[in-house]
């Protein structure tokens, strides 16, 4: 099949047939036209084929703009660093809602509404004791946010917008109570309730490092440093979790059910589990003397390893996130006076190395922001386990905001129903029991030496 352009329709033409279709071709604000298929299959029969989506459209949005050749985040016009630098995650939520930044009195009273419905419902408490102590945090969270539908009630009609707010609310509000109870469960701690004086950032560190015997001192700059974290992690266009929330909403499921659904997505290791990778790779490479070592394992085409948090599948300049990150982290490490930890020694040479090697620079492997989240949070304290966690307390406004985006768009909400190109068997005759040719898929679990886990 070729193709060619023609002003504001795009012309594919059938190499088997002689055949040709117009596809109309759509504009948007800015960034790459796009080839309007919702009507090749009516016309020609047959369907586009992308796996992985790497080239499709699936929905307009008017959140977030992505180039990765030039290295441009934007939430609703705004750059990532300038937010990051000038603004507070609350005002961040309510810019990615609402799609403008809040007035003072609309600030104060976004604040005090989230504040105030951090707390979970107390019988959620006992979901917890039903998970083994050394349950991953992800996947008691997406438990427990997938069950608050059988709390609130009042708040699952998707049809219904004063719902869809406070729900939206309401998800915002409780993720960092429920990141912080999944792990002091995990640690064998007691819960710690939200403190309404706190920030958002600050009252999340609150619930997860005090403990009722003695009192806590908040830093004020570990406190801005989860802050811009947040920020930093808010949205990313339509990434898979992104991707999975409007999957999930596109049938009508309700909005914690939606979540949840974005959750397992982010738990994935290419995911939400790029920062904990990284802290992995640096525990396999163990000494600083031992870099030289991976960094030709790095270089070396044919060895399967490779360095974790450097380089980007979007951006191919810079991850506008990496620099202000990288500050942020650096911060953290001055205010702990962290100076002989093996492992974040480890990491700064790699930092050094990635950003003065040719190999590195040529190539544009640079620092990303998990590399750098994932030094930071290290130092702050959080569990490799939590990694993940922390990233879906960040990125729950995102989905929230596509999740409503998408409903709200009545013209072009349809359930979601990819296509795709079957390379089975076809038709064939149904064979009767004494005729089937004997199968050993199961010799590796009936020899298996290894105790059945029930």
């Amino acid at each position: 099949m070729s193709s060619s352009s023609h002003h504001d329709t795009f012309t594919l033409t059938d190499n088997k047939t002689g055949k040709k279709h117009e596809v109309p071709v759509i504009e948007g604000s800015e960034g790459p036209r796009v080839l309007d298929m919702r009507h090749l299959h009516q016309h020609t029969g047959m369907f586009t084929y992308d796996p992985g989506y790497v080239s499709t459209a699936s929905c307009k949005s008017k959140i977030t703009f992505i180039d990765g050749d030039k290295g441009i985040l934007r939430h609703r016009g705004y750059a990532i660093d300038e937010l990051a630098e000038k603004s507070d995650f609350m005002e961040v939520c309510y810019l990615l809602l609402h799609g403008e930044l809040p007035s003072p009195p609309d600030k104060t009273e976004f604040e005090k509404y989230i504040t105030h419905r951090t707390m979970v419902h107390e019988q959620i408490n006992n979901f917890f004791h039903g998970f083994r102590r050394d349950a991953h945090p992800m996947a008691v969270m997406f438990g427990v946010v997938g069950a608050l539908s059988a709390f609130y009630h009042d708040s699952t009609d998707i049809n219904d917008p004063h719902q869809r707010m406070i729900a939206s609310y309401r998800l915002i509000a409780k993720m960092p109570t429920i990141a912080a109870m999944a792990y002091k469960y995990s640690v064998g701690q007691p819960f710690v309730y939200p403190d309404n004086d706190l920030s958002y950032a600050a009252n999340f560190l609150h619930m997860t490092f005090s403990i009722p015997a003695e009192r806590y001192t908040m830093s004020p700059v570990l406190a801005k440093a989860m802050d811009k974290f947040f920020i930093l992690h808010a949205d990313h266009e339509q990434n898979a979790s992104t991707s999975t929330v409007r999957l999930a909403g596109s049938s009508g499921a309700n909005p914690y059910a939606c979540i949840a659904a974005g959750m397992v997505s982010l738990w994935g290791p290419a995911h939400g589990g790029a920062n904990e990778a990284v802290v992995k790779m640096l525990q396999e490479i163990g000494t600083k003397k031992r870099i030289p070592e991976f960094i030709a394992k790095a270089k070396d085409r044919k060895d399967p390893f490779r360095l974790m948090g450097f380089g980007h599948r979007v951006y191919k300049n810079h991850d506008p996130r990496a620099q202000v990150l990288r500050k942020a982290a650096h911060e953290v490490l001055e205010e702990l006076g962290i100076k002989n930890d093996p492992l974040l020694e480890l990491a700064l040479e790699l930092e050094r190395i990635a950003l003065t090697d040719d190999y590195f620079v040529k190539r544009k492997l640079y620092p990303n922001v998990d590399f750098y989240s994932g030094i930071m949070i290290k130092a702050m304290g959080f569990p490799v386990s939590m990694f993940t966690a922390l990233f879906a307390i960040g990125r729950t406004v995102g989905w929230i905001a596509h999740w409503k985006e998408m409903i709200e768009d009545q013209q072009a909400l349809k359930i979601g129903r990819p296509r795709q190109l079957y390379t089975g068997k076809t038709e064939r005759e149904y064979q009767n029991m004494d005729k089937r040719s004997k199968k050993s898929i199961f010799n590796w679990l009936w020899n298996t030496k290894e105790k059945v886990n029930y």
